[in-house]
């Protein structure tokens, strides 16, 4: 009978023996490349999310020296121990995620490893905490180089390589990396989506659904939380969990949505096909999802619902907002009602603004409106303002743009849906956009080295042969030919 690790030891012991099997992480290669007597780095990822970890460990075993920095502090990189409030994954258990291909690198194999197939049997969704700290596991079992507490304020890409300014806890420091990849989440070009209506309101009256709000100041508050989605429900239901008097869904439409329509075209194919469609019918096909919304998972609606003081409240568009003394009225079709705090859960869109160290970038950087011209103007722009990227997810330049460079940042976050389909950001297949991102970088570093390489090969002298493995024949004269014949 098969024995499984009881243990986290144990199961560290499984992943050594299966990297061991591997043979990986490959031995480095990459030659050594210095400006100004800095080293260069391979590759440098901006942001240890989950997206950030599966790219660091599939660069690392291509034997590409790659260095993560991420700005939140050791063990809360990424939203979900931050700004996420869902209860528990809404991505089924079994999904491998960020396992690059190893059994013992799973969810399922970290979880077992601890609690026994019998819980794991048990499970229905996967606690997001317990993600979280699935998430420290792999990176301390793969022991990833990831930096904290290191903030970029600056990318200037350069012929042969990347600049990066950082702020860290040494202070500024100036990297150099010959590619650097955006891990940088949902949010990765831009930031939240704030309604005009809302955004003018006073600070104090508001916060978006990303914000890192304290939600126990919402005690025995009355608020209005705008939206339908799974943020939404989340954020509502842990308004009324801090003790919220009163939490309000504001709902544009006149019903929630029902059905996750992507789910119905989910397959292996559509993660290694969706990248080659043509534009207009990727636009066709993601305008399509995105109009009919993805519903929030049931268990969130029903987190909320659960209580009596929630109230869903269907047709309730915005209308206006105006400050009261120390509240805000919100007029919809359903009516007025006066609260203390508004919640935006309105999702993110692209706006390079919101992020000032992407501003050389956005310049240069090709989108989707400029492939796809011309346009009616009825098209979504959360979709058309994306960035038209490469194979490997590299920026492409603007026509008629001198971007030199530019091709050696990659954009490894939600906003390459457009490009690549969803590899770069969600749980199923993170581990297939890793493996693209990777192959593709170190293809273009070997290329880019392919004189040094062939050098290599010149000046190898480890003979495999060494001419005692045979007795040399002697010379034959006819007669002696004759005879052997």
């Amino acid at each position: 009978m098969t024995k499984f690790p009881s243990s986290l030891e144990e199961l560290n012991s499984l992943v050594a023996r299966d990297l061991d099997y591997l043979t990986l992480p490959a031995k480095e290669w990459v030659p050594l490349k210095q400006i100004g007597g800095e080293t260069l780095l391979d590759v440098a990822i901006i942001g240890g999310g989950m997206a950030g970890l599966s790219a660091a460990a599939s660069l690392k075993h291509l034997g590409i020296r790659t260095v993560i920095f991420d700005a939140r502090p050791h063990g809360f990189e990424g939203p979900w121990a931050t700004t996420a409030r869902m209860e528990t994954l809404r991505s089924p258990k079994s999904l491998t995620g960020p396992a690059i291909g190893i059994p013992s690198l799973t969810f399922r194999a970290w979880f077992t490893a601890q609690f026994g197939e019998a819980e794991w049997d048990a499970l229905d969704k996967i606690p997001r905490l317990q993600w979280m700290d699935y998430l420290r596991w792999y990176r301390d079992v793969l022991n990833i180089d990831l930096r904290n507490d290191h903030r970029i304020t600056l990318i200037k890409p350069e012929a042969d390589h990347t600049v990066l300014e950082l702020e860290t806890p040494q202070g500024t420091q100036t990297i150099r990396a010959r590619h650097v990849v955006l891990a940088t989440g949902r949010d990765g070009l831009g930031g939240p989506y704030v309604p005009e209506i809302i955004r003018t309101l006073p600070k104090q009256f508001w916060a978006h659904s990303s914000d890192e709000n304290d939600y126990s100041v919402l005690k025995g508050k009355s608020v209005a939380v705008i939206g339908a989605g799974a943020s939404a429900m989340d954020s509502a239901a842990t308004a009324l969990e801090a003790g919220a008097a009163r939490v309000d869904l504001l709902i544009r439409r006149k019903d929630i949505p029902r059905i996750n329509r992507g789910k119905g075209m989910g397959n292996p194919g559509s993660v290694y096909g969706m990248q080659n469609l043509d534009g207009r019918t990727k636009l066709a096909i993601y305008s399509y999802i995105g109009a009919e919304q993805v519903p929030p998972p049931r268990a969130s609606v029903l987190r909320v619902s659960r209580h009596k003081n929630a109230f869903f409240q269907l047709g309730a568009s915005l209308e206006s907002i105006v400050v009261k003394g120390d509240k805000i009225e919100i007029i919809t079709p359903q009516g007025r009602r006066q609260f203390d705090f508004l919640i935006a859960s309105t999702g993110f869109q692209i706006d390079w603004r919101q992020k000032a160290f992407l501003s050389e970038i956005a310049s240069k950087a090709r989108t989707w409106e400029e492939r796809l011209a011309p346009l009616t103007g009825n098209e979504d722009r959360s979709l058309t303002e994306a960035p038209d990227l490469g194979p490997s997810f590299e920026f492409l330049p603007k026509a008629g743009v001198e971007a030199e460079g530019l091709s050696r940042i990659h954009c490894f976050c939600y906003p390459a849906m457009m490009s690549h389909g969803g590899v770069s950001g969600d749980i199923p297949s993170i581990s297939e956009g890793a493996a693209r991102l990777s192959t593709g970088i170190a293809a273009t570093l070997y290329h880019e080295d392919i004189d040094q390489h062939f050098a290599n090969a010149k000046s190898y002298s480890e003979p495999e042969v060494f001419g005692d493995e045979w007795v040399e024949a002697n010379n034959y004269d006819q007669t002696d030919l004759e005879a052997l014949v």
